[in-house]
């Protein structure tokens, strides 16, 4: 295995100022907004061998490399976050070969390590936006994300990329921009949100919204919702992890000294959840998890495309090639979810592949098990491999 791509920095995109402000599809409008992104490999003199990399929930442009530090995110930037998070994927030989491809990834719209989202200041305030940051959908991450494409003079992507609720942005590019775009390659994803994505979603906004140091969002300057935060992430992680794998990392992990009134600590699981959610609210804010729960859960590929069926959304994407991968003990984004969309596709006379990876580590299998992923998305990155 070569040696990836070494140390990167981060970049940042003005996509909005005074005179040109960002209108959002809720009605809302941003002054001031910026993208941080990260960029890996060569832009060909065609500008034709870009792939864009949608990250996951709580992810970030750094996707590969070691980034020491992004300045300006208030200690959010822990150790944790300084190697990519898709790193045995990108770099020279690699599944996203940084010798033949330039790969971009940007951090959401509406996220917390460097692109404007509620705790970015307000320029108009002078202070973090909180409770007055607007309401983002789906669509305008992807829309401020071609913002950058076009910055970079790049017209039309050899392949996009998206994990977990990054691949329902891809699906939306691919939609929304189908001349933009040849390869298209959803992993752990789907076309909906399902009535259980919907019920966790809830209790982690529920979490949050009933931590009494929420103070309405608007808890900047205090310690904030951090008992809060931390039971949002983990009812959100007991849905990406298998409880085989929490059960194999819980193991010599019995840790009594957690602040509880009456009730002592049986289990090393508890104590591994526990570890969780706080090493979770060291890396991030409340009010971005709140902000991105409310992309997902108002997340509607039909209605942000203008069309009334899959059938519709798909019919413009016959001349790309779609990759589909489904993780077959995913409890965030269930196997039916990819069959679903797989058969829509396919009905819509658009060209798929369907890959299952057998996992015993559930949906973040796409993060820690490279070995599974990487020769499907070498081979569909070829083009003659498609006939």
């Amino acid at each position: 295995m070569s040696s990836g791509v070494g140390e990167v920095q981060s970049r940042f995109l003005e996509i909005a100022t005074q005179d040109a402000p960002l209108k959002l599809r809720r009605g809302g409008v941003l002054n001031s907004a910026t993208l941080a992104y990260e960029t890996y490999g060569v832009l060909n003199n065609a500008k034709d061998n870009a792939i864009l990399v949608f990250h996951a929930l709580s992810g970030s442009q750094h996707a590969a490399g070691f980034n020491v530090e992004v300045p300006g995110l208030g200690g959010r930037w822990t150790e944790d976050c300084q190697v990519g998070w898709w790193d045995k994927f990108i770099g020279p030989g690699r599944a996203l070969d940084t010798s033949r491809y330039f790969v971009v990834c940007a951090n959401f719209l509406g996220s917390c390590y460097g692109s404007t989202g509620p705790a970015s200041v307000d320029p108009l305030s002078g202070r973090p936006y909180g409770s007055a940051f607007p309401w983002i959908t789906l669509a305008d991450i992807v829309d401020s994300q071609v913002q950058l494409l076009d910055h970079l003079g790049i017209q039309r992507l050899h392949a996009v990329v998206g994990t977990s609720l990054g691949g329902m942005a891809a699906i939306s590019f691919a939609t929304r921009y189908p001349q933009r775009v040849g390869i298209v390659m959803p992993i752990g994803s789907g076309l909906m949100v399902t009535s259980l994505q919907r019920i966790h979603n809830f209790e982690q906004i529920c979490a949050i919204e009933f931590d009494t140091d929420f103070c309405g969002g608007d808890y900047y300057g205090t310690d904030g919702p951090q008992k809060g935060l931390a039971l949002a992430r983990m009812i959100g992680h007991k849905t990406f992890v298998s409880l085989e794998t929490i059960e194999v990392r819980a193991r010599k992990m019995l840790n009594r000294e957690y602040d509880f009134g009456q009730y002592e600590l049986t289990h090393q699981i508890e104590s591994y959840m526990l570890h969780q959610g706080r090493k979770f609210v060291r890396r991030f804010d409340a009010n971005t998890y709140l902000c991105l729960m409310g992309v997902w859960q108002s997340i509607d590929l039909l209605a942000d495309a203008a069309v009334s069926s899959f059938g519709e959304l798909f019919e413009p994407c016959r001349s790309q090639r779609f990759m589909v991968f489904s993780i077959d003990s995913d409890v965030c984004f269930f196997p039916e979810e990819q069959s679903f969309m797989v058969k829509e596709l396919r009905a819509a006379k658009v060209p798929v592949r369907y890959v299952t990876v057998h996992s015993q580590k559930g949906h973040d299998s796409f993060l820690t098990e490279a070995e599974l992923f990487v020769p499907h998305l070498s081979h569909a990155l070829e083009e003659d491999w498609w006939g």
